[in-house]
């Protein structure tokens, strides 16, 4: 089962959760694969995430979690004990998003949501201070990120399995490139 888990104002609808379905898709494996639309508070999300990965024996799901999803997926694995794909994660959105507060358009989608103080505080409260176990971890960090910096990415999870990519974007418009390894590494072939 692979559970993906999208970026800050983002949607099941952006352009790596649609790739993800469809590889799964032409694998037969529709089944196996959830996108959930995650809410904008990080504890609700955070209730969504347990409550969908609860329904999975660990050792059989796997989440890749995009920028603030992999900051999701990052605690989630912790928690629960899976493995967890991280796609330029972020490393303490609680500082990031600051900038954001407010009514945010959600991206593909006509959606807006709406950014409060207080997030800040729920995101802090799912900070992992640490890995536990590095081979649970693929970091899929590329060096052209211009909203995380790669070598943050890198340091934070060091130990685990990395590709950096030279170049690219925080969105990883080539992702499609990856796509295969990122699967594999989740245990689909």
């Amino acid at each position: 089962m692979i559970v993906y888990l999208h970026g800050f104002r983002s949607s099941p609808q952006s352009t790596k959760a649609r790739m993800v379905g469809e590889a799964m898709a032409a694998r037969g494996l529709s089944d196996e694969f959830l996108c959930p639309q995650l809410p904008a508070s990080p504890r609700a999300a955070a209730q969504l995430i347990e409550a969908t990965a609860c329904l999975e024996d660990p050792q059989r799901l796997s989440l890749i979690g995009s920028s603030l999803g992999g900051y999701y997926a990052t605690w989630a694995a912790e928690r629960i004990g899976c493995r967890a794909a991280l796609l330029n994660p972020a490393i303490s959105p609680y500082e990031g998003l600051r900038e954001h507060l407010g009514t945010q358009q959600v991206f593909f989608s006509e959606q807006t949501i709406d950014v409060k103080p207080e997030y800040m505080d729920e995101l802090r409260a799912l900070e992992a201070p640490r890995i536990t176990r590095p081979e649970r971890y693929f970091l899929l960090a590329a060096t052209g990120d211009e909203v995380i910096d790669w070598r943050t990415m890198a340091a934070r999870y060091a130990g685990c399995r990395q590709r950096i990519i030279e170049g690219s974007s925080h969105e990883l418009g080539d992702f499609a490139a990856y796509l295969d390894e990122v699967l594999a590494f989740c245990g689909v072939v």
